[in-house]
């Protein structure tokens, strides 16, 4: 194996190149740190590249590497974007076009650090990448450098710099992904022994256990492998020390991380050593032409990567590395629904119990009725929280469209909670509906995708959904994260008004979980309604049909059919076919049967029945087989009714997207809509 070639000239002294240059007429006091680090050149020996092989950490030290789905998720390890560089190139620009890169994941905080020159910067700003921007203007560095990046989406509360990354010790900076499910201990421990935290993060612990460390390891490696053992949970993240200027060290369990260089780089003595580190391709692309997707275990520097293997050409096209390889946005986006799911869960169910703690518990003082109102997809989603909140919580529910109630005089009462749902938070039927709610002193309470947004700067209260950016316009992840929050809301309130006990609420959240885990794309069920959408194709329309909380699932795989097909699609309440729509059926109607074993499965059966004695074609969605049924789409085996919606909402999602694809249509753009509709 070949001994890695270091960045810098030479292995025995640490040259810097002249790197940060800092305008002293600025005052970068909010924006920026600056360091010291104790005894820096004793820190940076020879003795670290003694060890630049990668390392994995022993699964009996590393938490076995047993992580749940849910553990996996509980921070948002998808949901933020990492990027890190060294080399002589401007680390400003770098960073900050790599987090470009990752824009379509969102944005509540930005930062990144600099070290160069013996000195180490730290920026970090809230709101979109421009501000971090606009706030470094005056910044450069050229010269040799390193530099590490971050942006996360927010999860829960309101963004904060404190809060965002990267986050300091004395003399290092670390940025992270993911979750440190021990960090409470770490961070005991860490403060006894004289360290401050200015977070309330997990990831904080990291740069200061390491810190720690580096007090008595022989170097900075092996300081950053000690630290490395300590963390339990999924994460990837990159520190830079100045006890170890000429690298980036690195570590990943559970969470994406990249790390490249181009080809000149390692091909060329004469060409200095540049190294890029990124947690998706998209960053990297232009950049680099070969690179090392490192495996779960992995801890290193970034001195490792020519005796990294396997390494692999870079070859995507920007569009596809946002993609993640996927066609489609959309696609993606079905594919990507049990994690966002897991994060709209994270902190809310947990083993001991129903936490709400966003909302202020006087929201729901006195409550005896709530009001739900919506548009398109989220009509949809209130739909099925009223049957859930009537079941769960025994509170009346109404469910109303935001375009009709804005003109109706509706009566309005003092004791209703009203709830509006939104994807973007901009809906403008919605928002008017919400500020007329709350003009005649209604509590409102927004379940909402996108924070700061209009909706949830105007509502009392907010639970957000996780979803992330969705960028196709048929949405699908946004309305599985909706239901997910409504579920949630209705055991809350279950719970909280003595009509759930300790039993029932466990119940509910093994329900949860499962039903999350039934969001798991089945790739051999994808190629199945590959193949079955071009029978589809043709006919004068579709039925879908259930009964309960599958009545506005019906409605919603309509929908999503009717968006991005362009075909003529309704969806009914299966014991309302006699009543009318039946006089429609023959064999060029389909219908799609959604057929749920938990919930009232004798009677859509009968309802079925009927369609099919008229001779439509039937589609049946069930566990089990129907006999009448001319196609079967079979779902995962299932404990619950809520357990097989999702199933089935992921099956009605492929479906849609596949008889589009076969149409020639643009899935993710579908034509004379929107993604957010913030006109009437």
């Amino acid at each position: 194996m070949k001994k890695p070639v270091s960045v810098i000239a030479s292995e025995s002294s640490v040259a810097i190149h002249k790197s940060a240059k800092v305008d002293s007429s600025k005052d970068y006091s909010a924006s920026a740190e600056t360091m010291d680090c104790r005894d820096t050149a004793s820190a940076v020996s020879r003795n670290d590249n003694k060890h630049a092989t990668t390392q994995k950490v022993d699964s009996r030290d590393k938490h076995n590497h047993r992580q749940t789905s849910l553990q996996c998720a509980q921070k948002g390890a998808n949901m933020c974007g990492i990027v890190g560089y060294i080399g002589t190139k401007e680390k400003r620009e770098i960073l900050l076009s790599g987090l470009k890169e990752l824009e379509y994941r969102g944005y509540d905080s930005a930062g990144f650090a600099v070290l160069g020159e013996g000195e180490l910067l730290g920026f970090k700003a809230t709101g979109k990448l421009e501000n971090l921007a606009v706030k470094t203007k005056d910044f450069s560095s050229n010269g040799f450098g390193l530099g590490i990046a971050h942006t996360r989406w927010a999860t829960h509360g309101k963004p904060t710099e404190a809060n965002a990354h990267p986050h300091t010790g004395e003399c290092s900076y670390v940025v992270h992904n993911g979750i440190i499910e021990n960090y409470k201990e770490l961070k005991e421990a860490l403060i006894a022994k004289g360290h401050r935290f200015v977070s309330q993060t997990d990831t904080e612990v990291i740069v200061h256990l390491f810190e720690e460390h580096l007090k008595s390891a022989d170097n900075a490696r092996a300081a950053w492998e000690q630290t490395a053992k300590r963390l339990k949970g999924a994460y990837a993240t990159l520190l830079i020390t100045k006890a170890a200027p000429d690298r980036i060290f690195y570590a990943k369990s559970g969470a994406p991380l990249l790390i490249g260089a181009p080809k000149a780089s390692l091909e060329d003595p004469n060409v200095t050593r540049e190294i890029f580190f990124a947690s998706s391709d998209a960053p990297l692309i232009g950049l680099v032409d070969m690179v090392v997707y490192l495996e779960d275990g992995a801890v290193g520097d970034s001195l490792d990567f020519p005796s990294l293997e396997p390494k692999v050409a870079l070859t995507h096209s920007k569009s596809y590395a946002q993609k993640n390889g996927f066609r489609y946005f959309m696609e993606k986006e079905i594919y990507e629904q049990e994690q966002v799911l897991l994060e709209t869960m994270m902190g809310r169910v947990r083993e001991d119990g129903i936490g709400l703690d966003e909302l202020d518990p006087r929201l729901f003082e006195g409550v005896s009725e709530i009001s739900i109102c919506a548009c398109g997809t989220s009509y949809h989603a209130g739909m099925v929280g009223k049957y859930l909140l009537e079941r769960k919580a025994k509170v009346r529910t109404n469910v109303t469209l935001a375009s009709e109630l804005r003109y109706a005089k509706p009566i309005l009462l003092q004791d209703e909670l009203f709830i509006v749902i939104s994807q973007s938070g901009e809906t403008a039927d919605t928002l008017e509906a919400l500020k007329l709610a709350k003009s005649q002193g209604l509590r409102t309470l927004a379940i909402c995708n996108v924070d700061n947004s209009s909706i949830v700067r105007e509502a009392d209260a907010v639970l957000l959904t996780r979803a992330g950016i969705e960028k196709g316009v048929a949405s699908t992840k946004a309305f599985a994260t909706q239901v997910m929050v409504l579920w949630i809301l209705s055991v809350f309130l279950g719970v909280q008004r003595g009509l759930i006990d300790e039993k029932g609420r466990k119940s509910e959240r093994a329900s949860m979980i499962a039903a999350i885990a039934a969001t798991r794309v089945d790739i051999a069920l994808h190629e199945r309604l590959k193949r079955l959408s071009k029978r589809y194709l043709h006919g004068h329309g579709f039925f879908f049909i259930g009964r309960d909380v599958f009545y506005p699932l019906a409605l919603e795989g309509a929908l999503k059919l009717k968006e991005i097909s362009y075909l003529h699609a309704e969806g009914y309440a299966s014991g309302e076919m006699k009543h009318g729509p039946i006089a429609l059926v023959d064999a060029n109607l389909f219908t799609i049967a959604l057929m749920p074993k938990h919930l009232l499965y004798e009677k859509i059966a009968s309802n079925v029945e009927e369609l099919s004695a008229r001779d439509a074609t039937i589609c049946a969605i069930s566990q089990e087989e129907f006999a009448l049924a001319d196609d079967w789409i079979k779902i995962k085996e299932a404990h619950s009714y809520m357990e097989e919606f999702f199933s089935m909402m992921v099956a009605l999602q492929l479906l849609a997207l596949e008889i589009s694809v076969r149409l020639g249509n643009d899935v993710d753009m579908p034509r004379n809509l929107a993604k957010s509709v913030t006109v009437e």
